[in-house]
């Protein structure tokens, strides 16, 4: 722009600034909101941050242990341990299921409780994580899947893999489930 003669200035920020064009800098870019105390405050009285009106129910939480984590609008979840994680709109979490250092980005619609049951029913797996499952160092997009008593751990530690027609890869080291993607119940990985 300069050497077509436009002025150009600059402007020094010294404030907070993350990078986060990468899948493992997203990932722990966002897991690190939840940190105390947090680099980035969402809640400072002098200069609040708010979100959209979605008109959503509040979250339901029974029964569950949670630390260091950010429970979003709409989320239904039972019985289940969430740590160092963010759990996205109207996420459903199923009894057992146990979520660490992972980010589910949540749904963009309900099922109803008849839904949910005729899939089941016809083996099928419901929308969000299903009863019994554990999940590390994942991204679990919008709309998936993933059934009863899976285990998404990256157990041999794999840094780099193309899975797409399985519903997943991973990029350094971290699974990332995809969007609409269905992963079928007893899945290990």
């Amino acid at each position: 722009a300069a050497e077509s003669g436009y002025k150009v200035q600059c402007y020094l920020f010294n404030d907070y600034w993350e990078d986060i064009g990468t899948i493992k800098s997203f990932f722990e870019a966002n897991l690190a909101l939840a940190q105390q105390p947090p680099r980035f405050e969402f809640y400072d009285a002098e200069n609040p941050i708010y979100t959209s009106p979605r008109f959503l129910p509040p979250a339901k939480i029974t029964q569950c242990k949670m630390s260091q984590s950010i429970v979003s609008h709409g989320v239904d979840m039972s019985d289940c341990i969430v740590e160092n994680s963010i759990i996205g709109l109207r996420s459903r979490i199923g009894k057992g299921a146990d979520i660490r250092d992972t980010m589910v980005i949540g749904a963009d619609y309900y099922e109803s409780e008849e839904d949910r049951a005729q899939l089941l029913a016809s083996g099928g797996v419901p929308v969000g994580i299903g009863e019994g499952s554990t999940i590390r160092n994942c991204i679990v997009d919008k709309n998936a899947r993933i059934g009863k008593n899976c285990v998404l751990v990256n157990k041999e530690g794999i840094e780099e893999a193309n899975m797409e027609d399985q519903g997943f890869y991973i990029r350094s080291g971290i699974v990332t489930v995809l969007r609409n993607a269905v992963i079928a119940d007893g899945t290990v990985l």
